[in-house]
């Protein structure tokens, strides 16, 4: 079983379940198809599973890396973005609204993705490649942000929150009111979130 999987914290891990969105950080393996590395580039995308008709040995040596997420939200808690060649549209609706929440950042239309990357970056990992999260109160937070109880991600979508599990979501239970709580989601993503774009949630799949 390949080391090939991500989940909302951006681990690498090890599962048989498949997932619906294929992701790259750069070459990550060794020949031997084993992970060595969690990044290799600062541009971490979210690409479609088929595209163009390429086919592709996963891990062959001396290519990148596939990574593979649950689903859109899972993808952006572990600090994906939308790839620019197979998911054009999707990239330019998130650097849109990646500018419209991020006013503190002086950036324009014109500014380089790598930019963005740049600060993406900033937010998902701190130090010995751990990774980042901030604090906020949950009833602020938009849907598709992951956050942590008791150290287990959970996905916000409307008045629930849903155990993350590699194979699908389990039941929902009631959003908290008034917590504060520790948010997966780096914080410009997040706010990204709260101006309008709403990532693909895969609250239905389990299994």
């Amino acid at each position: 079983m390949l080391q090939n999987r991500v989940n909302p914290k951006g681990e690498i891990i090890s599962t048989a379940a498949r997932g619906a969105w294929m992701g790259n950080r750069g070459l990550l393996h060794n020949d031997r198809k084993e992970i060595v590395r969690p990044f290799r580039l600062l541009a971490w995308i979210t690409c479609v599973l088929s595209f163009k008709d390429r086919k592709r040995i996963v891990m062959t040596p001396g290519l990148y890396t596939e990574l593979f997420f649950l689903d859109e939200a899972t993808a952006f808690s572990a600090g994906h973005r939308p790839c620019y060649e197979c998911r054009r549209d999707d990239y330019r609706r998130f650097k849109q609204y990646w500018l419209q929440g991020n006013p503190v950042h002086p950036f324009n239309e014109k500014t380089s993705i790598t930019e963005i990357d740049a600060i993406l970056h900033q937010e998902r990992l701190g130090t010995g490649n751990s990774k980042i999260t901030f604090r906020a109160d949950i009833n602020e937070l938009p849907d598709g942000t992951f956050v942590l109880l008791d150290e287990k991600p959970f996905l916000i979508k409307g008045d629930l929150l849903y155990p993350w599990t590699p194979a699908g979501y389990d039941t929902g239970i009631a959003r908290p009111h008034n917590m504060e709580v520790a948010v997966l989601t780096p914080a410009s993503i997040v706010n990204t979130f709260k101006v309008g774009y709403v990532p693909q949630m895969g609250v239905s799949l389990k299994g």
